[in-house]
């Protein structure tokens, strides 16, 4: 009978079935790094706003503290947009004629809000409880980057489930003090700059975290995700 393959075939299959392998491994791959990409994750994008609103200007030069426009920050889970009022507290007053912020005085008139666009935006599927992180001393700008320094906002972390775990089971090394969350530059603590609190000093922020896990009554990961947290 007739040999139907050829004496390479077998060589040829083999090489085939690695090949195989080496697109899938690759393709694995190339989806894991586009799915933590800025065209997925939005991280570092800066969208269009119906006013060219800078963080950096008001925050860094004014001075303003986060709290005079995000007022429900420390009380709701949804940090709060100000309302136009806010800005014509100051702008009716000063650059009451600049071009750009037409906007904001037709928004004033008219009554009708600005539609700002989101930078900073969870899945449907995710609760986040802005109250919660800010009392357990939880800074700003450990989700938000260095918002005092930015021009235009744009979401610096990906925010992704990766980037919650990682403060979630290792929450010493992000906590402060309450009276530091709004401190846009907020140093944890080191042999030359320690951190009192309650009347103890701390040169390092691993003790520092614990210290603070323990007087915010943090609840462990186990505490977390334990069954019987909601199953009792």
């Amino acid at each position: 009978m007739a040999q139907i393959f050829d004496r390479g075939s077998n060589a040829l299959a083999r090489m085939s079935i690695v090949l195989a392998g080496l697109i899938v491994i690759a393709l694995g791959v190339t989806l894991d790094q586009l799915q933590r990409s800025p065209w997925v994750t939005r991280q570092g994008q800066r969208p269009d706003q119906p006013v060219p609103f800078s963080h950096k200007h008001h925050v860094q030069a004014l001075g303003l503290q986060c709290q005079y426009c995000h007022t429900t920050v420390e009380k709701s889970s949804y940090a709060g947009i100000p309302p136009t009022k806010t800005c014509m507290n100051c702008h009716a007053q000063i650059w009451t004629n600049a071009a750009y912020l037409e906007p904001v005085r037709e928004s004033f008139r008219t009554g009708h809000s600005l539609q700002w666009t989101r930078v900073n935006q969870l899945p449907n599927f995710v609760y986040f409880n802005h109250s919660i992180h800010i009392n357990k001393g939880v800074g700003c700008n450990n989700c938000h980057g260095p918002v005092d320094q930015m021009p235009l906002m744009y979401q610096a972390a990906s925010l992704q489930m990766e980037f919650c775990l990682d403060c979630h089971r290792n929450t010493e090394k992000y906590l402060r003090p309450r009276e530091q969350v709004f401190n846009m530059r907020y140093e944890q603590p080191s042999e030359g700059e320690p951190v009192v609190v309650a009347g103890k000093s701390y040169s390092d922020q691993e003790s520092l975290g614990n210290a603070l896990k323990q007087q915010y009554k943090v609840r462990s990961v186990k505490d977390i995700t334990s069954c019987d947290t909601c199953h009792r």
